[in-house]
């Protein structure tokens, strides 16, 4: 998995994680395309723990793919009907208030 932590001082930092084969991909479901890139879910490799340890204490949290979604469900921060399917990629959005 990749992972990438976006910190803003204006804004809750925000915890980019995607499955190793979706980068540098586009998925696609319909009119909805979702170019999956570098530039945002970053370049570093992240063991699971890792990407758990950094979901944990995540306010926010941007996950694209069946591994990387699976671990916010073991975590219970969504449910597995709350995922966005793109196609049969999942995708998980965040936002702790």
């Amino acid at each position: 998995m990749f992972l990438k932590i976006h910190r803003s001082p204006q804004t809750r930092d925000i915890v980019a994680v995607c499955d190793g084969e979706l980068i540098n991909t586009i998925i696609s479901d319909g009119d909805v395309k979702v170019h999956i890139t570098e530039a945002f879910y970053g370049t570093r490799r992240a063991s699971a723990d890792e990407v758990r340890e950094a979901l944990k204490t995540a306010e926010n949290a941007n996950i694209m793919g069946e591994r990387a979604a699976a671990i916010a469900i073991e975590l219970g921060l969504v449910s597995r009907a709350g995922c966005i399917m793109i196609g049969s990629i999942p995708h998980v959005l965040i936002f702790r208030l």
